[in-house]
Parts: C-alpha cells; sequence; structure tokens
C-alpha cells in the first residue's frame, strides 16, 4: 500500500512538473514570436532610411555630419537588430538592440530637425512621403514593442513564482530582457506636416 501512496506522489510530481514546464515553454514562445513582430517593424524602418537619406542628400549639401550620423546609427541599429533577432531571449542583445534604436531616433530627430532649415526640402514629395512611411513604422515599432514587453512580463512573471522557479532553475529558463528606447524624451517621432 505505501508503494502505491509512493508512486502516486512521484506521478504527481511528474504530471505538476511537466505541467509548468509546458506552461514555461508556451510563455517562452509568446515573447520570442512578439519579437519576431518588432524584427518586421524595425527592419522595414531600417530599409527607409538610406531613401531619406539620398532625397535630403540634394538639399542638404552642408549637412554631411548630419547625414552619415544617420546612416552610421542606422547600420548600428540594424546589426544589433540582427544579433537580437538570433537570439531574442538573449537580455544583452535585446539592451544593444535599446541603445542602437535609441541612438537612431535621435540622429533622426537630429535630420527632421534641420529639415525646417531647407524649404524646397520640406515641401519634397519624395520626402513628405518617406516621412509619413516612418511615422506610421514608428508607430507599428511601438505597438510592436508594447506587446513584445508585455510577453516577456508575462514570461519572466511565470518563471519566478513559485513552484514554477523551481523547475525554471532545473530546466534553465532564464530571464528576458524588456525592450526599452533609452531616453525616450529625446527619441522623436518624425512630424508630418503638409503646410508651409
Amino acid at each position: 500500500m505505501e508503494g502505491w501512496i509512493l508512486l502516486g506522489l512521484i506521478l504527481a510530481v511528474v504530471i505538476f512538473t511537466i505541467v509548468i514546464y509546458n506552461r514555461l515553454v508556451t510563455l517562452r514562445n509568446r515573447f520570442l514570436n512578439a519579437f519576431a513582430q518588432i524584427d518586421v517593424q524595425l527592419t522595414r524602418r531600417h530599409d527607409l532610411i538610406p531613401n531619406l537619406v539620398e532625397t535630403v542628400k540634394g538639399y542638404m549639401k552642408h549637412e554631411r555630419e548630419t547625414l552619415e550620423n544617420v546612416i552610421r546609427a542606422r547600420n548600428n541599429a540594424s546589426s544589433s537588430l540582427k544579433k537580437a533577432s538570433q537570439d531574442p531571449g538573449s537580455p544583452g542583445a535585446i539592451r544593444d538592440l535599446s541603445g542602437a534604436e535609441s541612438a537612431l531616433g535621435s540622429a533622426l530627430g537630429r535630420l527632421f530637425a534641420l529639415r525646417e532649415d531647407y524649404p524646397d526640402l520640406k515641401a519634397d514629395r519624395t520626402m513628405q512621403r518617406l516621412q509619413e512611411e516612418l511615422s506610421t513604422t514608428e508607430n507599428r515599432v511601438a505597438f510592436a514593442r508594447q506587446a513584445f514587453n508585455d510577453a516577456v512580463m508575462a514570461y519572466n512573471t511565470g518563471r519566478e513564482v513559485f513552484p514554477n522557479n523551481m523547475v525554471a532553475g532545473m530546466f534553465n529558463f532564464s530571464p528576458a530582457e524588456l525592450l526599452e528606447i533609452e531616453d525616450e524624451s529625446k527619441r522623436e517621432v518624425p512630424q508630418i506636416n503638409f503646410g508651409g
């Protein structure tokens, strides 16, 4: 009789562990899927920037440093995105991506601020279209980032609560990092101004 009770307890613990493990895998897959959406939107953003720079070059002949900073920031952000896409669960890769996107946002903000000094550029249809696409993409990035951060929070909470934390420790479910844009007050979303 004692053997059956012991076997029942062992079976209950195994089933309980399997349920927790499967829940943690589900939560981890949700945040990985949410990152895939960020990847799509940031790639779109990065692909628009060379067109923007080419449009601006003809007008801003004396702003070479600003354009070079935008391209450098774009290339760094694109490289950071590739690294993060390979392992969205890596806290370091997500922190690097956050920093690179912050730098890119700042560089774009400076570029758009300079645009005000060039009325012909401000009126250029290609420039207006690119700004509109970037603005739309920025909104999509913000939405995808929020979904990712929500999924990361659910995953981290799921792995930290008792008794899940014991199973998470046994199977190496490491914490995930939120994707935060550092110093968002400096990050400017491109503004569309069709007026004079």
